[in-house]
């Protein structure tokens, strides 16, 4: 019995990997439920037990991905002392984390363009819990005197913003140094960096009075 459900859990785990890598490649509508069955190795009807339909699948793939990351910077901001180093953990975790989870921001990405059209009321959600952390620390910053002029959506999306679009640019980026090798891309910046210059900007922007 413990052997059926640790390979109940297993496929249930690969359906939901498989699906995370081709609904961000592909997208939602370019996505069948026959494309992941065979990327898994498993029947359609398997993936309907475990999830309903594609749309459940979908909800569960979306539902993983945004609590994963809220998880991530609620746990490392849970050791920081500061507003400040606060800030700092907020967008280095997001950064590493989404380098090394590209399906996360390019998910993101695709629902955002298509307004949450297939989750609104989750994209709402989720992305309302990653917003309120950040939105936590700059009224905390701003009460001890430290942010100054804070508007939160705004300073939200420069963040995430930039980091989503710097990962999902990645590849069009380092094609086009090799059409103009004067170009500068910032295609071989390492993603540490890349954070810790979001962070040194947004800190110059917020301390400014």
């Amino acid at each position: 019995m413990a052997k059926t459900t640790r390979d109940a859990q297993a496929t249930k785990a690969k359906i939901l990997h498989d699906a995370m890598l081709l609904f961000s490649k592909n997208g939602y509508d370019a996505t069948t439920a026959d494309d992941i069955a065979t990327s898994c190795g498993v029947n359609k009807a398997m993936i309907f037990y475990y999830f309903k339909n594609k749309a459940g699948l979908y909800e569960a793939v979306m539902q993983h991905v945004l609590d994963a990351i809220h998880q991530e910077i609620l746990t490392t901001d849970k050791c920081c002392i500061s507003p400040l180093a606060d800030l700092e953990a907020f967008i280095k975790t997001y950064a590493t984390y989404s380098q090394q989870h590209p399906y996360l921001p390019a998910l993101i990405l695709r629902e955002l363009s298509d307004s949450g059209a297939h989750l609104p009321e989750l994209m709402f959600a989720s992305l309302r819990k990653l917003f309120a952390l950040l939105s936590n620390i700059l009224s905390e910053g701003e009460k001890q005197g430290l942010f100054h002029n804070v508007e939160p959506m705004i300073i939200h999306f420069m963040i995430i913003g930039t980091i989503n679009l710097l990962i999902t640019t990645q590849p069009l980026r380092t094609n086009a140094v090799k059409l103009d090798a004067d170009l500068n891309t910032c295609s071989d910046c390492p993603m540490d960096e890349i954070a810790e210059y979001i962070f040194t900007k947004v800190k110059l922007m917020l301390e400014s009075k």
